[in-house]
């Protein structure tokens, strides 16, 4: 859609519209550019399929469960490698369409560091850190339930790379806003809030999970109401540093896009709704330039950080509870 109040600065990068395609959900990009009637028009970037430094074959089946409102994954990370993405695939890419964002995972922060090394001589726009991953030297426990290993990882990549760094916070976690303002004094450009929430699916005939992996990250619609939260804490941090966030989970329709974008959010991850309607995309870019003339917005970044809180509220904080209104 080449309507220029849609564009934005994203580090540095035009992105001819604030939506953004999930890694994860479109692969290495033919998962989801095959689809009859797609346009990068529609789109402002693309995530690639998280990559590790060697391949990986990910987890046992199922990998995949649909839930109420929502699906649960575990794929384990299944990737060729970073070799294999840099040599191959990304030669592949038309990098005038549209701009494309790796993303980077690892279970060391060696890992990260080589990874990200390996994109940073790469045409590749922009890297996505994926730090939901396992530690194995701490035991197993995520990166980004930590912020002390979270900012590790971040100096890491930031050591090895020029390019933006966005930082893919997950909700699993205390304090997310603490982690981001940690994440920034590393080294982090930018935000993907927020990455799965952990979740399970049991078979009751069976007494088994129907996930192989035991549990998976859950996405869809039934999170949106969680990731609309985080956004709105992680902008109190952002704000102050001019770091933006790609707002992401459970978006559906423009109106879920608008309120990402209201909360704090400068672009809007459109994932699992793709699995369901792989022509979402077109409508809600007409629908955000519909609110803009409804409301006489000049571009789309004007409603960006638009939220107007009731005065009677306590302002939303990691960790304070909103206080009901008495008398």
């Amino acid at each position: 859609m080449n309507d220029p109040r849609l564009a934005i600065d994203f580090c540095g990068l035009r992105f001819d519209t604030p939506l953004v395609l999930l890694s994860g959900c479109v692969g290495f990009g033919a998962d989801y550019t095959r689809v009859k009637g797609f346009s990068h028009r529609d789109v402002g970037a693309l995530c690639l399929k998280g990559t590790t430094l060697e391949p990986r074959l990910g987890n046992p089946p199922h990998r995949i469960c649909e839930t109420t409102g929502g699906m649960l994954n575990a794929i384990g990370l299944q990737n060729p490698g970073v070799d294999h993405v840099v040599e191959r695939i990304l030669p592949t890419l038309d990098f005038s369409e549209t701009r494309f964002i790796a993303n980077v995972s690892g279970s060391t922060v060696e890992e990260y560091y080589e990874v990200t090394r390996r994109f940073d001589d790469s045409p590749i726009d922009a890297i996505e850190i994926n730090i939901s991953c396992p530690n194995v030297k701490e035991g197993g426990v995520a990166f980004g339930n930590d912020p002390r290993l979270s900012a590790q990882v971040v100096a890491a990549c930031r050591a090895a790379t020029i390019k933006p760094l966005i930082t893919k916070l997950s909700p699993n976690q205390t304090d997310i806003a603490t982690s981001a303002r940690v994440c920034l004094e590393a080294g982090s450009d930018a935000f993907a809030v927020i990455n799965t929430l952990m979740g399970m699916a049991v078979d009751s005939e069976t007494r088994t999970p129907v996930i192989g992996n035991n549990q998976g990250g859950l996405s869809g619609p039934a999170i949106k109401p969680i990731a609309l939260l985080k956004v709105h804490q992680v902008y109190q941090v952002c704000r102050e540093h001019g770091a933006p966030i790609i707002g992401q989970g459970g978006v559906a329709s423009p109106e879920d896009a608008l309120e990402f974008l209201i909360v704090g959010a400068s672009a809007v991850g459109i994932g699992t709704t793709l699995f369901y309607d792989p022509l979402l995309l077109p409508a809600v870019n007409q629908g955000i330039c519909a609110y803009l003339d409804r409301h006489g917005f000049t571009d789309v970044s004007r409603i960006t950080g638009s939220l107007q809180l009731h005065p009677s509220s306590t302002d939303v904080v990691e960790g304070t509870c909103l206080q009901p209104t008495t008398g």
